[in-house]
């Protein structure tokens, strides 16, 4: 019980410190899962020995999950009809599968310091959707989490995971 607690706690204080970080300069918090040690994310992502960084259930799940959901509303943000209020369930439903992710993280500490860049930009866009960054574009906001699934696609082993195509 006391580590699902310790997890949650991580969660929320890393969605919370990845928040009030600006726009375009948001950058991974550092967080202690019960499970491994404290670790420095790397400034950019990198292939595990030229192979893909392996991932667990609650990962894949919670990224599908981000994927179907922006997928859905696809057509009305490229087209710049997606209403504010729909950008905001957006920006909850990322905030939301990102606290589960870092709930339940079961990655090995040199995956999970490659995923928390995936993270922070997942966390930069949901910002930016849920419209908290002031001069910046809703609709940017989804970019940059399309972007993020890409990135996550392209540097994470989850076989079911197809990148959004726009």
């Amino acid at each position: 019980m006391q580590q699902q607690t310790s997890r949650a706690l991580g969660a929320i204080l890393l969605v919370a410190g990845l928040s009030f970080a600006a726009a375009g300069h948001a950058a991974p918090a550092a967080h202690k899962h019960d499970a491994h040690a404290d670790h420095g994310a790397p400034a950019t992502l990198q292939l595990n020995a030229g192979k893909k960084w392996e991932t667990d259930e609650a990962l894949r799940k919670s990224m599908g999950s981000i994927r179907q959901a922006i997928d859905a509303s696809l057509h009305q943000i490229h087209e710049n009809r997606l209403p504010a209020k729909a950008y905001g369930a957006l920006a909850s439903k990322v905030e939301g599968e990102v606290a589960n992710i870092v709930a339940n993280c079961k990655l090995e500490p040199k995956a999970d310091a490659q995923l928390h860049l995936v993270v922070a930009d997942l966390l930069s866009g949901a910002e930016q959707m849920a419209g908290k960054v002031k001069k910046a574009k809703r609709q940017d906001g989804a970019v940059k989490v399309i972007d993020a699934l890409e990135k996550y696609s392209s540097y994470f082993d989850d076989p079911q995971f197809k990148p959004i195509a726009h």
